[in-house]
């Protein structure tokens, strides 16, 4: 398949033919802040193992000039077609290549982003390579196993920085010259340029010193807590490089806050990109700096996983992404001096949630998953490599034991630094190390897709008394569609026993054992205890599978869920009942007064805030229609009470203001946002800032109480990058066809609006309270999703494809719609996915409303 496509064999046989020694990338970025292009040139050096043989190497360029090889000019016009330089008659040995092109800037947050920041009007520049955009600035053999050194020459404008993977030089005449990095992949490496601000510092640790920095824009530079993220950082240097035994392995380590960025974050080799968003200009709870720690530890985590060792194809892209996940979350529960010593809860509550949702869909694939081209691995940043591998790897150091587990890790990073890995390398690794078998571990949970569910089986006599226990595990059937068979599977579980101590919770008794792949395991070891008042099955979270309680359990859990002393089991057994609403299980009303009875008690913010996203999704989408508008205002109420009895200027009463933002109704309530904005209400300790402000412009613009004129006024108030797409958000959220029609314009009809811009509208666009006006949107969707994906970059047809999908229409109708386009328009492998996975949110909506009812 030629073009910007690779298969696994085109992928292979490149890899047999070549090895790569280095790349030579000289940049001309000193027109950046006006032009659309820049002259790439590229020189690399590469062996061929055989004489006269043929091959290719990427680039996506709207001009190639010159194609040399081996000092021999190459007819351009013969060899560059669909993102290919094709090359023949290569020397069996030493080869080299130049190849001069014009590249573009991009506004997509693919390749080399380009972002003028409105506050000083500068341009901004990052590049993001993953999964295959290198080739988009220059020319490269763009697959993760072909590893070589770079040398970035760059010339920029004059008083700005240019930042890459090795340490920044002094510039003369406004060009930089880097040294050549370590053998790295093409998709790991990294130019960020512009003027940004840096604060420098170092890591110091017995002997060891490596260079700090930290960017941003200078407009964000006061809200940046340069402390706080140099704090994590050092705590993540200290706690990995004892776990992996082995030294960081590169020359410096940059964390730079970019502009429009597409993730969270992303792990170049000492020069890590992470969102701006992470720079908070507002108050936030705790949950957010949380989260953003996270993002800090996973990305350097990276710099061992994924950057010092590799995966050789992007089928082992899941180890890659949840051995970071597990280890970032591993720190901030371990590291001395951590603030977020409960960060499994975290996990559970968001995560594994994340997980459970994406292994239910059609789409669901073995976490090992088959990439067989780049259409398959880019939509497959999905919840089950990251969050449900994390899961499983969780279970393997409970199977096989902590100590074992970073004892092979150890090995498996001397064994490979620098190298390209299969699964089959770090499993060895662990076997050696643990003694255990790990081939029938690993097929069962690596290579089958779906979930399971363990329920507890339990007898008791007169007095109370525990007789007989067992675990049963069930295997549903997969979604319909999904590849494969439903298993059994081998779990590391603990079964917690609680009761009622002084109106709390408390654990009293602990098993840990494995359960076995039979169906029915037996727990001899709880025979003779008394019946607690709740039985926990996968208590401390050790495995991946949905719980049950059972039915005494389950009544104490609905009277007591708030009064766990702990916040895991709280977290599992909220996620236990966020589970049972989504399969229908639990009732919509009945989940609402679960969460409205306990939710008072809960203590972590990070849970409060789940549940407050989780109760609106289930009113929006899984109430009755008949039941919706009296639930909501039940709920709205409920959020303006907690609001008004929240401890003033706590993390509690911002999390409450947000909720009552997101859902405020009644006249009255509305009145409440204006009045706060206007500063003639007040509540006690509640600060009103930039960001609140918004939430709450953009429920009055939503509901109609605000136009142009009120959204004007408050960008005016914030004319900065992010007030830009509030605003964008307000006015597509208006509830008129004029506003709709020109939102959908904007964005289906026009290719012009940038990543993050083209995201706000989106999300203004699609309101949960429009249905009727948005109805008629469901056939101009169908008629125009496969035209966006032929016409746009992947990153910004996949915001489309997804965020515009009808899935507000809860209706057999839209089913039907969605399978006459599956059946007619011939999509390919990726937006068939994706379509799929919005048609089933449908379907289990359908589910639950008829639950509901």
């Amino acid at each position: 398949m030629p073009g910007t496509n690779l298969t696994r064999e085109e992928a292979q046989r490149r890899a047999e033919l070549l090895t790569v020694d280095s790349y030579e990338i000289d940049l001309d970025l000193g027109g950046a802040q006006e032009e659309a292009t820049y002259r790439s040139v590229t020189t690399v050096r590469f062996d061929s193992a055989e004489d006269g043989a043929e091959t290719f190497i990427d680039l996506v360029a709207p001009a190639v000039h010159k194609v040399t090889l081996n000092g021999h000019a190459l007819d351009v016009a013969a060899v560059f077609r669909d993102a290919r330089i094709t090359l023949k008659h290569l020397k069996q040995g030493r080869n080299e290549l130049t190849v001069v092109a014009d590249c573009a800037y991009t506004n997509t947050g693919e390749g080399l982003h380009k972002f003028v920041d409105p506050v000083d009007d500068q341009a901004y520049l990052y590049t993001q390579f993953e999964v295959p955009d290198a080739r988009r600035v220059f020319a490269s053999f763009e697959q993760p196993d072909l590893k070589a050194t770079f040398q970035f020459t760059v010339k920029a404008p004059a008083g700005w920085t240019v930042i890459s993977n090795s340490p920044t030089p002094e510039p003369k005449d406004d060009t930089w010259v880097f040294e050549p990095t370590p053998r790295i992949s093409t998709y790991i490496t990294a130019l960020i340029v512009g003027p940004y601000h840096a604060v420098h510092s170092s890591y110091e640790k017995d002997g060891q010193s490596v260079p700090l920095g930290i960017y941003c824009r200078p407009s964000l530079a006061e809200y940046l807590d340069a402390d706080a993220i140099f704090e994590v950082t050092r705590q993540g240097f200290d706690w990995f490089q004892e776990k992996f035994d082995y030294a960081y392995p590169f020359a410096k380590y940059d964390q730079l806050f970019v502009p429009e960025f597409n993730a969270g974050a992303m792990e170049n080799a000492g020069a890590v990109t992470i969102r701006d968003q992470y720079v908070f200009r507002s108050k936030v709870t705790d949950a957010a700096y949380e989260v953003r720690a996270e993002t800090i530890l996973h990305e350097l985590a990276h710099m061992w996983f994924g950057d010092l060792v590799t995966m050789e194809w992007w089928n082992d892209l899941w180890l890659n992404e949840s051995f970071a996940t597990y280890t970032s979350i591993a720190c901030q529960a371990a590291a001395p001096g951590s603030r977020w010593p409960h960060s499994w809860t975290t996990f559970a509550n968001s995560m594994k949630t994340w997980a459970y949702r994406q292994d239910q869909l059609p789409s669901t694939h073995p976490i090992m998953a088959e990439i067989n081209d780049l259409d398959d691995v880019l939509v497959n940043f999905d919840g089950i490599t990251y969050a449900k591998g994390a899961s499983v790897l969780k279970q393997l150091v409970a199977y096989v034991g902590v100590d074992a587990f970073f004892r092979g890790v150890q090995a498996y990073f001397k064994r490979h630094a620098f190298g390209n890995t299969r699964l089959s390398d770090l499993l060895g690794a662990l076997e050696e190390t643990s003694g255990r078998d790990l081939r029938t571990w690993s097929k069962a949970w690596l290579e089958t897709a779906g979930i399971n569910i363990l329920r507890p089986e339990i007898e008791v006599d007169g007095n109370g008394v525990i007789t007989s226990f067992a675990v049963r595990q069930e295997a549903p059937a997969l979604p319909a569609g999904a590849k494969g068979e439903p298993v059994l599977r081998p779990h590391r579980i603990a079964i917690g026993l609680y009761d009622l101590d002084g109106g709390k919770l408390v654990r009293t008794d602990r098993v840990e054992l494995d359960v076995t792949a039979t169906g029915r395991t037996e727990v001899a070891q709880l025979a003779g205890k008394r019946r607690p008042a709740v039985v926990l099955l996968n208590d401390d979270d050790l495995s991946y599978a949905k719980v049950r309680l059972d039915e005494v359990s389950l009544e104490n859990v609905t009277g007591h869920l708030g009064d766990f002393a702990e916040s895991l089991p709280r977290a599992l057994c909220w996620a236990s009942a966020w589970d049972m609403t989504r399969d229908g299980e639990l009732a919509t009303h009945a989940y609402l007064e679960l969460v409205l009875s306990g939710i008072a008690k809960e203590s972590d913010i990070g849970v409060v805030q789940s549940l407050h996203r989780q109760v609106k999704l289930a009113l929006d989408l899984y109430a009755a229609p008949e039941r919706r508008e009296a639930a909501l205002a039940r709920w709205t109420e409920a959020t303006l009470a907690h609001l008004r009895t929240a401890a003033p200027g706590s993390d509690h009463q911002l999390a409450w203001a947000r909720a009552f933002a997101a859902t405020a109704r009644t006249p009255q309530q509305l009145d409440l946002l204006t009045g706060l904005l206007e500063g003639t209400e007040t509540i006690e300790g509640l600060t009103v800032d930039t960001e609140l402000r918004w939430a709450f412009v953009e429920r009055l613009a939503a509901t109609g109480v605000y136009d142009e004129a009120e959204i004007a006024a408050e960008y005016e108030r914030d004319r900065t990058a992010a007030g830009e797409r509030h605003a964008a958000t307000a006015r597509a959220a208006r509830p008129t066809e004029e506003a709709k029609a020109e939102a959908w314009a904007s964005v289906v009809d026009s290719d012009k609006l940038p990543n993050a811009v083209q995201e706000a509208v989106i999300g203004g666009f699609v309101q949960t309270d429009q249905r009727e006006l948005l109805a008629p949107y469901t056939e101009r969707y169908f008629a125009a999703v496969k035209g966006v994906w032929e016409s746009r970059s992947h990153e910004m047809a996949q915001q489309i494809a997804v965020g515009l999908y009808p899935a507000l229409q809860v209706s057999q109708e839209t089913l039907e719609a969605t399978d006459a386009w599956l059946a007619d328009a011939g999509p390919n492998a990726a937006l068939r996915r994706l379509v799929s996975e919005s048609r089933a949110g449908v379907e289990r909506a359908l589910r639950a409303q008829a639950a509901d009812a």
